[in-house]
């Protein structure tokens, strides 16, 4: 098969093994990918996670049709129509664990549309559902709104019945844009002062739940928006590794 391979020169499109799924895994015909800013750090020669290296297929989410199962796998079946954060996506096949795919649902979603929706939803679902325990009626900030995951992020609240959904960008074009992806407050976390626009907007109180995409220099002042029990999800640290605490 063909395949979008990590070398020494860089990225290179050429000849790559068919994979063949293992028990729990499924192998899709890929139809569609889309790119990630992980992918293009893989593409530059650096990990991310365990992918990484020269022979990587570059790719970590994709759409296609289910081309075989392997053993164990009950929820998928040849000629499905799948999306899945795989590793490998950029090829004519790749492989992925079964609880890593989703069927795509039955309407006029397209393989292009499905192929951008895996690694935001599954990254949302588990910040706001797992580990943030998201309740109706609660006020929710997404820290780096205007990504892809962010978005979603925002949408997903909406849908979940949070009461106020806050957004954060330090771009002006896009964070006007807020507004169209379920935001009621928009948050420019370059004002020193952002966590009293936050309390205002949630009555004193303090948003009861952040999602944080940026860490670095919002991470003290994550704390003072929060509320008293409020939760904090770390889930990228797109504005630095390291923080100061108060």
């Amino acid at each position: 098969m063909k395949a979008a391979v990590v070398t020494e020169k860089g990225v290179q499109y050429t000849d790559a093994p068919k994979p063949s799924p293992k028990a729990g895994e499924i192998l899709i015909k890929v139809k569609a990918a889309s790119l990630n800013r992980a992918d293009l750090a893989v593409a530059s020669g650096h990990a991310h996670g365990r992918i990484g290296g020269p022979g990587t297929i570059v790719g970590l989410e994709c759409a296609g049709e289910v081309e075989a199962v392997g053993p164990e796998v009950k929820d998928f079946k040849p000629g499905d129509r799948v999306m899945s954060s795989a590793a490998g996506g950029f090829a004519e096949y790749a492989v992925t664990d079964a609880g890593r795919a989703h069927k795509i649902p039955a309407n006029n979603m397209s393989y292009e549309q499905a192929a951008c929706m895996p690694v935001a939803v599954q990254t949302m679902h588990n910040a706001l559902v797992g580990a943030g325990r998201l309740k109706k009626g609660e006020t929710v900030l997404i820290q780096g709104a205007s990504s892809g995951v962010g978005l979603l992020g925002m949408q997903i609240a909406k849908i979940m019945g949070a009461s106020v959904v806050l957004g954060s960008s330090t771009n002006d074009a896009r964070r006007a844009r807020l507004g169209e992806f379920g935001c009621d407050v928009a948050i420019d976390t370059r004002d020193p002062k952002w966590p009293d626009k936050v309390k205002e907007a949630t009555g004193g109180k303090g948003v009861d739940l952040i999602v944080d995409q940026v860490s670095g220099g919002v991470m003290n002042q994550n704390m003072e928006a929060a509320a008293i029990l409020g939760r904090i999800v770390n889930v990228g640290r797109l504005g630095g590794m390291k923080g100061e605490f108060n």
